[in-house]
């Protein structure tokens, strides 16, 4: 170092306050207030506020209960994500490590955002490359891969470039930084994902359509209810009243705010397995994906290397105890730190060191490294390296049958510099992650295919991918073949494996795939995966990957688990499943909602529910039962569109009960039925429908399902019975009574009728 005087500090400190420093852009790609103004200034929240706003107006303050509605939305969505936020930024904050620099001539400890451009840096087994440099002297072996996808070490000598967020996994250099901070290589590539697609889950989307259109329809209709209201000379109060009574019947409130709890609970429960969501949503993204694709190393494998077994150079029998001493002590003298040398040192131990050792640490240019002691000189590598071409020929048949079987075999060898011979043979094997596959074996179940994408060799890459069971991993391809957009298109048709990807093939690959209609999911834990993770529909990085991946991915797998994805499919099948079904019970009342608005105000009809009757309905008709049929398991694909399977079980509800209280309303101007028995008329009939589609959407019944349906019953009659004050509930007149069971039981042949019309329909539709 005494050759590298470095920087002088004024040096450094005006680099600094020039911006030449190595700080990267702010970690979390989202600040508080952004994730605050998000969850408050929605359309959702502008049209209940409005609402509100009207009711205050009027001085009808007991209708305000679509208040907590609003609040609970954006307290969920802010705490979830803020959570999320404190999370990353803690993982964020692991990977800040301090570096030797030469400062003034002299060695001084520099954390990696204070290094500046022009900083001379030392760099040894095991650090991360901050910044982008060159060397300046020494040699050592550099793993790429968090960046290219290689997982091949490559060696780095004088004038060699280095790239920022590789890893120095043997020897010791010297470096100059040339690019810090946003102009680094690592820098530039997240910067291309630094703004992550708003991947908006369909079920999140459709909600948002119905809320969207739901919005726009209730200005007209809103405006025309209270213009037929003062007309008829209705007080302004009781005018504002009946039109939000109306409105608020026309917009799912409960259900949005039912998808929130639902997906936040799941959220929870997922962060007890040590899952991360940055968003909610994306849990009901990766239920619904159609092909996964992993990489191998740290998917597939733990990122390890263990040894299979150690087989005796003479006759591939027990090894001497004097060649596995001398190994024991090669991997004790050697500096290298990669998964090879640390797979040997844990099998074999480490005894003492070789006296007079001169050490070549691996590089893999040579693809073996050496140590001489005294006049022996001793190799440990790649055979074809190590040995001499007739020796090399003996063991072949060792070698074919051990790379069959998916290991690398290295030798151990002992000689002089002219010729060495082997004393033993090393089979390794990458380590299969233990619960990979019953991982793999359980996506095959749900119906979830499988894609390799590594920068590694593909045949290696296919031999792990059978290892962990994954179906058809013995078709494999090299990406370095894929050099056209129709044979990249051709080949995610064909194969499974896929080697020799570059960063940007991902990307394509994964683009192609979309272009299949097949929804895609893609894990990874490098800089080199982000740009595939940002076009992927979901996105899963590990918690020890590149923090640039972690930012970059919409789900963070802690602790590195790959098991916890089954987990989160399960999560987010019960979720889908749950919700679709409960929502045919909001759908429901906002169909009928605004079909009876419309004939309201064509038929110069009082809207005939007022605002308590309709939330004594929403709460045991709708919302009771949605919220406790929610949480059941169901692991169940779902295939249809969320709003056009919601829509076709509702609609046949929503048509019965408009046409029967239409035709209450109507005769009960024949027989001058009051307005408030047919108030509270409508809302038995509602009800009544209500609990048919209930009775419909526990099938098959099991107790958990019964007690729901008997909950709901008990606490409808209870309201009706002991609160009927509250809710608006009239003792009504015998005529009443008699027009209300009359259409109460045609109710019941008109809803299934209408559900079989359609059901036929959607089948003709389907079979077209």
């Amino acid at each position: 170092m005494a050759t590298w005087k470095g920087l002088t500090g004024e040096e450094a400190a005006q680099l600094a306050r020039n911006g030449k420093s190595n700080a990267m852009p702010t970690k979390s790609g989202t600040s508080v207030a952004a994730i605050v103004a998000s969850n408050v200034f929605t359309y959702f929240n502008g049209i209940f506020v409005l609402l509100a706003v009207l009711l205050v107006v009027a001085g009808s303050y007991k209708n305000l209960t679509i208040l907590p509605v609003i609040v609970a939305n954006m307290i969920i969505g802010i705490v979830q994500q803020l959570r999320a936020k404190q999370v990353l930024d803690k993982l964020a904050l692991l990977d800040v490590s301090s570096y030797t620099a030469v400062r003034d001539g002299q060695d001084v400890l520099v954390p990696m955002p204070d290094l500046v451009l022009g900083d001379v840096v030392v760099l040894e087994a095991g650090q991360q490359i901050p910044a982008d440099a060159v060397v300046l002297e020494g040699e050592a072996g550099v793993n790429e891969s968090l960046l290219t996808g290689e997982q091949d070490e490559v060696q780095k000598s004088v004038g060699s470039e280095l790239m920022s967020g590789s890893f120095v996994v043997a020897g010791r250099i010297v470096a100059r930084l040339t690019h810090v901070g946003a102009d680094s290589y690592a820098a530039r590539l997240t910067a291309q994902a630094k703004e992550v697609k708003d991947k908006k889950s369909q079920m999140v989307a459709d909600i948002d359509r119905i809320i969207l259109a739901a919005g726009i329809i209730i200005i007209p209709v809103g405006g025309l209810l209270y213009w037929r209201a003062i007309s008829q000379g209705v007080p302004f109060s009781d005018a504002i009243t009946s039109m939000v009574s109306a409105v608020v019947g026309m917009i799912p409130e409960g259900l949005y705010l039912l998808v929130t709890i639902a997906l936040a609970l799941s959220a929870m429960r997922l962060a007890k397995k040590s899952v991360l969501l940055h968003d909610m949503r994306s849990i009901e993204t990766l239920a619904r994906v159609d092909v996964l694709c992993v990489d191998k190393t740290g998917t597939i494998t733990s990122g390890d290397m263990v040894v299979e077994e150690l087989l005796d150079a003479r006759d591939g029998e027990q090894v001497r105890d004097d060649a596995l001493g001398l190994l024991s002590s090669y991997v004790a003298t050697v500096s290298d730190a990669n998964a090879t040398i640390n797979a040997l040192r844990s099998y074999v131990g480490s005894a003492h060191e070789l006296p007079d050792a001169e050490v070549t640490p691996f590089s893999s240019k040579l693809k073996y490294s050496q140590v001489v002691s005294g006049d022996v000189v001793y190799r440990l590598g790649a055979p074809e390296m190590v040995l001499g071409p007739q020796e090399l020929e003996t063991c072949r048949p060792m070698l074919d049958e051990r790379a069959e079987a998916g290991m690398r075999v290295i030798t151990f060898a002992q000689g002089t510099e002219e010729a060495c011979h082997a004393l033993l043979h090393v089979c390794l094997r990458n380590e299969i992650r233990p619960d990979a596959a019953a991982t793999f074996a359980e996506f095959a179940r749900q119906d979830v295919g499988i894609k390799v994408i590594s920068g590694d060799n593909p045949v290696t890459v296919s031999k792990v991918a059978q290892q962990a069971g994954i179906k058809n991993a013995s078709s494999y391809v090299s990406a370095t073949e894929l050099d056209s957009p129709q044979k990249m298109r051709d080949a995610v048709r064909t194969y499974t494996v896929f080697g020799r990807v570059t960063p940007e093939q991902k990307k394509e690959l994964v683009l192609a795939l979309k272009d299949e209609g097949l929804l895609v999911a893609m894990t990874g834990d490098g800089v080199n995966d982000i740009l595939a993770m940002k076009e992927a529909d979901c996105s899963i990085a590990m918690g020890s990957g590149s923090d640039a991946a972690r930012q970059a991915a919409q789900v963070v797998l802690l602790d590195n688990d790959f098991a916890s994805m089954n987990d989160i499919v399960f999560e987010g099948r019960r979720d889908i499943n749950n919700i679709t079904r409960s929502a045919t019970l909001f759908l429901y009342k906002n169909i009928f909602s605004l079909s009876m608005a419309l004939f309201a105000i064509f038929g110069a009809f009082t809207y005939p529910l007022t605002p308590n009757q309709v939330a004594l309905i929403s709460f045991f008709n709708i919302g009771l039962p949605a919220f406790l049929l929610a949480f059941e398991p169901n692991d169940a694909k779902q295939k249809g569109r969320f709003v056009a399977e919601v829509l076709l079980r509702s609609l046949p509800a929503a048509l019965t009960s408009f046409v029967a209280i239409a035709f209450m309303m109507v005769f009960a101007r024949l027989f001058e039925i009051s307005q408030a028995d047919v108030a509270t008329a409508s809302t038995y009939l509602l009800s009544v429908v209500g609990f048919l589609i209930l009775i419909r959407l526990i099938q098959p019944p099991n107790m958990y399902r019964i007690m729901v349906l008997c909950i709901c019953s008990l606490g409808f009659i209870g309201g009706c019975g002991f609160f009927w004050r509250l809710f608006d509930i009239n003792n009504m007149s015998m005529r009443a009574w008699v027009l209300c069971a009359v259409f109460a039981f045609a109710e019941v042949g008109v809803l299934q009728i209408l559900s079989i019309l359609l059901a036929y329909i959607r089948g003709k539709l389907q079979w077209r």
